[in-house]
């Protein structure tokens, strides 16, 4: 069983301003990580820094990712309410919780509290950093941005950069949240919620596919006069996000972050930036991923130097980095 710990550290930010004495949360294996394997997971959007909580068919004793045996690493990024500093935390300005006051926070800023955990925790090489999604982008970043730090990559359903489409989800999803009237009155962290349960239900239309909800959420009565199975579950999984915690502050400031991601920045560009990435690297795409096709993971992965491209099928769209732990435990062992 993971250990769950934290760290507070000083970040001046990239887009300005400062966040002194921040909490960063983290899970580690439960022993010193000299001698052993060590894998780095980055989470995504709304997981926490508990992989086995969110990943269970893949970490855990005697799986794939063995945290028993290797020295596993996952830190709840910046922004997220479920434990590192987060519009949910107390701005120490006020005595309140951050909520709209929040600072926009960057990718950079995400990787620069990675560096705070690793060597708070005295690790020199990360033989292996996974990051699917959202947690793709803070991977890819870092292997940018530390080239010699990482022996493998292992970049799954992600991108260096934001495309206009998925920027294009996070507005809608932003628009969601701002049309809640309690969302701007910022009243307490139970503001917005309405909007988050809508936002999260746009999100998961982008996150699976036609198929998924063609096998899944079809009417079982031939004969039916609404479609209600499909609206249903919609407002189950709105409902679900709110339940286990997550805020729309927090959930609007990640939105942010996602917007300003693109490794190429300052670098010469994207294709620049990703020749700079000297580990052995695998890019995964999977064959119905809305958010990022396999036609631009292809695209991108031969930016890398000796890189190699996998794509593999799933019903369940982008979801598949979380749902297919047989397919992906291939890939990565191979």
């Amino acid at each position: 069983m993971m250990v769950r710990e934290e760290i507070r550290v000083n970040l001046d930010l990239e887009a300005g301003g400062r966040l002194a004495d921040a909490r960063v949360v983290f899970h580690h294996s439960p022993f010193p990580p000299s001698g052993r394997r060590v894998i780095w997971i980055c989470h995504a959007l709304t997981a926490n820094s508990n992989p086995e909580d969110w990943w269970p068919e893949m970490v855990g004793p005697f799986k794939t990712i063995d945290d028993g045996r290797d020295y596993v690493v996952c830190v709840n990024m910046l922004g997220s309410p479920y434990g590192s500093e987060s519009p949910a935390s107390v701005n120490p300005g006020t005595g309140r919780p951050w909520l709209l006051d929040f600072p926009l926070i960057t990718f950079r800023d995400v990787t620069a509290s990675f560096e705070a955990v690793r060597k708070y925790l005295g690790i020199e090489k990360i033989d292996l950093i996974i990051g699917a999604s959202s947690g793709g982008f803070e991977a890819v970043e870092w292997a940018v941005s530390s080239p010699g730090l990482f022996g493998r990559c292992f970049f799954m359903a992600t991108a260096p950069r934001i495309s206009p489409f998925l920027a294009a989800c996070n507005e809608t999803q932003r628009m969601a949240l701002e049309a809640d009237p309690s969302f701007r009155l910022a009243a307490g962290l139970q503001g917005g919620a309405a909007g988050l349960r809508c936002a999260r239900a746009q999100a998961l239309i982008s996150y699976r596919s036609f198929g998924c909800y063609e096998a899944t959420q079809a009417e079982t009565d031939e004969d039916a006069l609404c479609a209600a199975r499909a609206a249903s579950y919609q407002r189950y999984q709105g409902e679900k996000l709110v339940r286990r915690g997550f805020d729309a502050y927090s959930y609007y400031s990640i939105c942010n972050t996602l917007d300003t991601h693109n490794v190429g920045r300052g670098r010469g560009g994207v294709k620049a930036a990703l020749g700079r990435i000297e580990a052995r690297t695998t890019v995964v795409s999977i064959d119905s991923d809305a958010i990022f096709p396999p036609e631009e993971g292809r695209r991108w992965a031969a930016m890398i130097p000796g890189a190699e491209f996998k794509v593999f099928s799933s019903l369940y769209g982008h979801d598949g980095f979380l749902l297919e732990t047989a397919k992906i435990s291939a890939i990565l062992m191979s």
